[in-house]
């Protein structure tokens, strides 16, 4: 008797054993759905050349949490306002660094660079001379007359080519104001003098974007890191080489200037850097160099783009541009420019940039997160290592989110309180939490003052007798969401 009872015992004992194994593995967090893979590439094959619409249209099938793996990396891919409060908020502390791009390591790039360092002492020395000296609403303030200033050229030039009917490339422009408006901030010059040298000057950053925002095997297979199987961070070297020249060039100049007696200070970015430098006890010529790369390749790219979509999209919806004139006409006067104390005056330019931002966002993806530990989002595993990605194109062209989503309507904004600073997780172009674009508060800035003067200063006519409903609005992607084709249009002097 006592036999079969120690039997029936160890029988019940192994029964529970099994059947708690099975709920504990049943209830442990697994990886989120996705599509199926391919040996060894997994996911490679299925992105394709537009990779936010190919991730949008799969998270429509696998939900707003969704896994790939491309190649040996896992990548988690967030479409949803939920799953994005989970990385920008939430977890926001365990989601902070970056996977870096084999890209990024060109000219050692990758150990300087802002966007792309870890959370340290670095970063936050970094961070601190963004929030304190660049972009403080303080200095912001004490430079409104510069900017005034390259916005008045900006007319000036505009005007030259409308006198002479001249076909102007509005990304052109754009680029060629706002990375002066940069440099005499920062350098008190004008980087880029003329039309030919912005256009050089736009193709050497547009590379760096195109070549980090490329599908490279060696992100996807790190063993092959050190070949650099198809040359891509030989090239962003090269890249990266050019443009520190330029600024250790502009740098070293003033490091000169002020060794000299009577030297009477400028009232730019470089000075107050090189004044904190001195109070700091400590060189930091390196850093400033090393953080212009990444401000002006950064801030002029995203602020170009977003401008030519914006004006793409009035002059593709006469409508949207009629109401935004009437309205510019109205508090500021015919054919005057946008000043910085009209923004807030100005409620449809504004609903106008944030539809901007939610149909095309600059970096459509964001940059990429890493996950510092094994993390649970939406009942799903996000493993340590993983890859974080957030799709704000496919948020912002979500029917769950909004009406009509894919059609341009800035009025849904008129009376709304979402914003783009990260606190709404419907509209993030900026991205949020520790990561924020610390360049957010110029951006916004130099987006109302030139589209301001564009819309309310000329008319426009699309180039070869196209039709507003004829024009193409495909997209490219890179790093930043580009458009296709480049818009050429004709300027119209308005008068006053």
């Amino acid at each position: 008797m006592d036999t079969l009872n120690t039997t029936l015992l160890i029988l019940f004992i192994f029964i529970f054993l099994q059947i708690l194994y099975s709920f504990l593995i049943k209830h442990k967090p697994r990886l989120p759905p996705g599509p199926r893979g391919l040996p060894i590439i997994g996911n490679l094959h299925q992105l394709g050349q537009k990779p936010h619409q190919t991730l949008a249209k799969l998270s429509k099938i696998h939900g707003p949490i969704m896994s790939l793996k491309l190649g040996r990396i896992t990548t988690i891919v967030m479409s949803s306002t939920e799953t994005v409060k989970s990385v920008l908020q939430i977890n926001d502390h365990s989601l902070s660094n970056r996977t870096i791009p084999d890209a990024m390591k060109g000219a050692n790039h990758h150990n300087y660079s802002l966007p792309f360092i870890p959370i340290s002492q670095r970063w936050k020395d970094l961070r601190k001379i963004c929030n304190n000296l660049l972009f403080s609403t303080k200095n912001l303030d004490m430079n409104h007359t510069l900017r005034k200033k390259k916005i008045l050229e900006l007319s000036n030039d505009i005007n030259n080519s409308a006198e002479k009917f001249e076909v102007v490339n509005i990304g052109r422009l754009a680029f060629k104001t706002t990375i002066n408006m940069l440099s005499n901030t920062v350098y008190s010059v004008d980087l880029v003098r003329s039309s030919d040298i912005a256009g050089e000057f736009k193709e050497l950053v547009t590379n760096i974007m195109k070549e980090v925002g490329r599908a490279n095997i060696a992100d996807c297979f790190p063993v092959l890191k050190v070949l650099d199987p198809i040359g891509i961070r030989r090239r962003t070297g090269e890249y990266f080489g050019k443009l520190l020249g330029i600024f250790q060039g502009l740098v070293d100049q003033r490091l000169k200037m002020r060794e000299l007696n009577g030297y009477c200070g400028k009232s730019d970015m470089l000075d107050a850097m090189l004044d904190d430098e001195k109070n700091a006890g400590e060189m930091y010529k390196d850093k400033i160099e090393r953080l212009s790369v990444d401000l002006f390749v950064a801030g002029t790219d995203t602020v170009t783009s977003t401008l030519e979509w914006a004006m793409a999209e009035l002059l593709h919806n006469p409508n949207i541009m009629s109401k935004a004139k009437s309205e510019l006409n109205q508090i500021i006067g015919k054919g005057n420019s946008v000043e910085e104390s009209d923004i807030g005056k100005l409620p449809y330019l504004q609903a106008i940039i944030k539809e901007t931002f939610r149909l095309h966002p600059a970096v459509p993806l964001l940059l990429p997160r890493k996950a510092e530990i094994d993390l649970e989002i939406n009942g799903y595993k996000v493993p340590k290592g993983a890859q974080v990605l957030i799709n704000v194109w496919a948020i912002g062209r979500d029917s769950n989110l909004w009406e009509n989503p894919n059609e341009f309507l800035p009025e849904r904004f008129l009376g709304s309180d979402i914003d783009f600073k990260g606190r709404n997780f419907e509209l993030t172009p900026f991205g949020g939490g520790r990561r924020i674009c610390p360049g957010l508060p110029l951006a916004i800035r130099v987006l109302f003052l030139m589209l301001g003067l564009f819309i309310n200063c000329f008319d426009w006519e699309l180039v070869g007798g196209i039709k507003p409903e004829d024009m193409n609005m495909d997209d490219k992607f890179e790093l930043t969401l580009e458009k296709a084709q480049p818009l050429l249009v004709v300027p119209i002097k308005v008068s006053n």
